[in-house]
């Protein structure tokens, strides 16, 4: 069956229907107010996603933006916000954003077979303001519907299985403020910590059920700030899924078990340093800790330092494998700016016990890549990453960076033996035009190739080519 008649099949077929309208709908929206001129922040949470740093004060860490609530933007329609100001609260600070991306990815795997798919959609989401000061609830729609999803290409985790389109109320949840800055968080929700996140590097993010507790103390006028949290997940909704099903399934378990997260986060002027633990009954336990900090040499230079440390183990009936195991990453990495420029250098160093596993998010290794993690058991790998924002040059709001990492040392966990080397070189360039039409859109293509460096290995060289299109505004 071809893509088109994937499209009209799902046009007609009650959820799928939804979907669709909801995809046309963007598709309108964003025809119609291409010439809104709003700032844009797109859906993208991985250090890899996010918006490529013309400095070492714009570059996140995987804990630096833990517990961290989002900040409010300006909406597009100033004068309905204008009405409502004398409205309650509860109607007074609503929140209504509409995200609209299309994305094509195309994977060439030499003897695994090719993946490739072109699909809309995006996300409605809504938040209501504080009820009585205290109470609040929101929710977000998400959908991707396929353009061309050719059979036989599957795995691109743009749709669901079989090339198919879906539409999932991934978010719904009531939010109870304590005091300020310090809040419980209710039923589905979205999360961002190391290994428990949105992993937004496709067309919908991993979202959560589950109860949770986060907050913040300190952090006005260059007061050190703690931020901390803690809670209970139940289940995980996959980036491509339209269905929850429990964390300890998602992580290749047969039984049904939560996680329960617990960790806090510091920072004083440049330096930071937190930790977190994610305990799931006798599936996994997993710690991670993380210090950085940040220097200004003089305006136009400063570096950035950091370390990062994960320790992974089974607990309890061992029930996620049927056997223990334990493995630890280590992680260096620093990073320098001048003027436009960045250059990143980063380390790791894995155990021989086990893989790395990340169940529930993409892993926070520093010299994770557009395709590979590097984090097999026994490997080190080296990353050097060169980026430039091209404003300087004329080119108002393009960015670009070339990467490379070298991965050795990797073995087979179960018998010790050696396993391949592998390389895999990264190219991205993004513009996010910053005034005109456009402003308020983000355009983006990457390239990445992996080799084996022996050759020993069937599957390569790894082609991988991605064109993003994102556009999100708040309506209200």
């Amino acid at each position: 069956m071809n893509a088109q008649h994937k499209i009209q099949r799902s046009m007609f077929s009650g959820q799928k229907k939804l979907g669709f309208i909801f995809s046309v709908s963007l598709v309108i929206a964003l025809t119609g107010l291409s010439e809104v001129r709003t700032p844009v922040w797109a859906q993208e949470a991985i250090s890899q996603e996010e918006p490529t740093p013309s400095s070492v004060d714009e570059i996140i860490t995987p804990m630096s933006r833990s517990f961290e609530e989002k900040k409010p933007r300006v909406g597009l329609f100033p004068r309905l916000r204008e009405e409502l100001k004398d409205t309650t609260p509860f109607l007074r600070d609503t929140k209504l954003d509409l995200n609209v991306r299309t994305y094509y990815l195309w994977q060439e795997n030499t003897g695994a077979g090719n993946k490739e798919a072109w699909a809309i959609g995006g996300a409605l989401s809504y938040r209501s303001g504080w009820f009585l000061d205290h109470f609040g609830v929101g929710a977000v729609l998400y959908t991707s519907q396929p353009l061309y999803a050719p059979d036989g290409r599957d795995g691109t985790l743009l749709l669901a299985p079989g090339q198919e389109g879906y539409t999932v109320l991934g978010q719904v949840y009531g939010r109870v403020k304590l005091v300020e800055d310090n809040f419980l968080n209710i039923y589905r929700y979205e999360y961002n910590t190391p290994y428990l996140n949105a992993s937004d590097n496709r067309m919908t993010p991993n979202t959560f059920e589950g109860y949770t507790f986060q907050g913040s103390v300190g952090g006005k006028d260059g007061a050190p700030k703690l931020s901390y949290g803690g809670g209970y997940i139940d289940k995980i909704k996959q980036r491509n899924d339209s269905t929850f099903q429990s964390m300890s399934q998602a992580a290749g378990s047969q039984v049904s078990r939560g996680v329960f997260p617990i960790g806090f986060n510091y920072s004083y002027r440049g330096f930071q340093i937190g930790a977190i633990d994610y305990y799931s009954q006798d599936i996994i336990n997993i710690g991670y800790g993380e210090s950085r900090y940040t220097l200004k040499v003089t305006d136009r230079l400063g570096a950035l330092f950091a370390a990062q440390f994960t320790d992974q183990r089974s607990v309890g009936d061992n029930l996620l494998n049927g056997s223990s195991f334990h493995g630890t990453q280590l992680g260096f990495m620093t990073n320098v700016s001048y003027r436009n420029a960045v250059l990143t250098l980063a380390y790791t160093n894995t155990s021989e016990g086990a893989d790395i596993q990340s169940p529930w998010a993409l892993p926070p290794g520093y010299t994770v890549s557009q395709v590979k993690f590097f984090n097999r058991a026994g490997e080190q790998a080296f990353m050097a990453k060169g980026s430039y924002d091209l404003s300087r040059l004329g080119l108002e709001g393009v960015t670009a960076y070339a990467l490379w990492v070298h991965g050795w040392g990797a073995v087979n966990p179960a018998t010790g033996s050696s396993v391949f080397q592998q390389d895999e070189y990264n190219v991205d360039v993004q513009w996010r035009p910053k005034s005109g039409l456009l402003k308020g859109f983000w355009f983006r293509t990457r390239y990445a190739r992996v080799d084996s460096r022996d050759g020993t290995s069937a599957g390569f060289p790894i082609n991988d080519i991605r064109f993003i299109v994102n556009y999100d505004f708040v309506a209200l």
